[in-house]
């Protein structure tokens, strides 16, 4: 890192788009902090578009554990069995990633590339979709919005490589294929105590749960790569899979290794390992909640928000950045591996189209 120049930039471009007047860019060094820091100090610089004189409303929310009603032997046996399955599971994400570490890589793909030193120039898109429709199958479906994004977000990959297939293969080539497709993803998770923007304030001060900087671990996420004829499989796949993630200790055990690793062999071992892992991964993927009510900066309103990280030497970078009612999709792709990424976008939005009006039909919702 050249510390003789600042860790960020800001640029105005006065060039109006399809969605605004206007364009912000703002490019940051990730050392500053993660996404939850940023949102906060975004917040702290805006005002409510409804009141220019008032800060916008911050309401956290802690992450919710669930209470048991098992009383007597009932409730130890249910004990001893969590605590089997968080020891096995544990054992196994660890051996997992320790693999993945050594030599365990994604099968070839269309999506594949060979590993390269450096950062890679990529081509940036995003897309804006209304956010009520995933809350919509969130609701339907029980399950958490990052539930819902992980599975639009399998069905939309599964979707894009069956096409990419298309010319060369038949459906049941094309099925048997996608099958043998091992994909991964490192997926960014929050390590917080609570889920939604805190105030700048809390974040700044010593001690406090919520603290700046990067509290971010990583879990190695399998993809659940089909070609499925019930479009709601791949949510379930990917609550069944986050729900096992979120049983283990992955996330923070990378933390962990990071932390310790710095402290112990510097800067160029951590960068060795973090190469290494996305060296042998497809994809990152990151979900990041932002502001709930129409926000100013300056008093020129904010019509939408978007984010992407340009790190390692995978070929797909994901990001979805929530603001009131609408949801922007990040792709940053290598265009050598995948030269058609609006394509890959509509796929995604596709599948959510049609998760929604399937979970409508099935479960009789108008």
């Amino acid at each position: 890192m050249d510390m003789s120049i600042p860790p960020w930039e800001f640029h105005v471009l006065n060039l109006k788009t399809s969605n605004a007047e206007s364009v912000g860019i703002v490019k940051l060094h990730h050392s500053l902090g993660d996404g939850m820091s940023l949102m906060s100090l975004l917040l702290a610089c805006s005002r409510k578009t409804s009141d220019p004189n008032a800060l916008p409303t911050i309401a956290a929310t802690t992450k919710k554990h669930q209470k048991s009603t098992d009383k007597g032997w009932w409730f130890i046996g249910r004990g001893l069995w969590y605590i089997i399955r968080f020891l096995f599971i544990n054992f196994v994400e660890v051996f997992k990633f320790v693999l993945t570490l050594c030599f365990l890589r994604d099968t070839k793909n269309a999506l594949s590339s060979e590993p390269i030193d450096g950062i890679q120039p990529r081509k940036i898109i995003h897309r804006i979709i209304d956010f009520d429709d995933v809350k919509l199958v969130k609701n339907i479906m029980q399950m958490k919005v990052n539930d819902v994004l992980l599975g639009m977000t399998q069905a939309g990959l599964s979707r894009y490589l069956s096409k990419r297939y298309d010319e060369d293969y038949t459906m049941t080539q094309k099925k048997k294929i996608l099958d043998r497709i091992h994909l991964r993803g490192t997926v960014a998770v929050n390590l917080r105590p609570y889920t939604k923007i805190q105030d700048l304030d809390n974040v700044m001060t010593k001690g406090a749960k919520c603290t700046w900087g990067n509290f971010v671990g990583l879990v190695i996420f399998p993809l659940w790569i089909r070609s499925e004829d019930d479009p709601l499989e791949y949510l379930r796949q990917a609550k069944a899979t986050m729900d096992r993630k979120k049983l283990s200790l992955e996330a923070f055990n990378f933390y962990g290794v990071i932390k310790f690793t710095m402290k112990l062999f510097g800067e160029k071992v951590v960068q060795a390992i973090s190469k290494r892992l996305f060296d042998h991964t497809t994809l990152t993927y990151s979900n990041v909640m932002g502001p709930d009510e129409e926000i100013s900066i300056f008093d020129h309103p904010i019509s939408y928000l978007a984010a992407s990280a340009l790190t390692g030497s995978q070929v797909l970078n994901i990001h979805f950045v929530s603001y009131v009612n609408k949801l922007t999709i990040s792709l940053a792709v290598d265009a050598t591996v995948i030269p058609d990424p609006h394509r890959l976008c509509d796929d995604l939005v596709e599948s959510l189209n049609i998760i929604k009006s399937t979970a409508l039909e099935k479960y009789r919702i108008s």
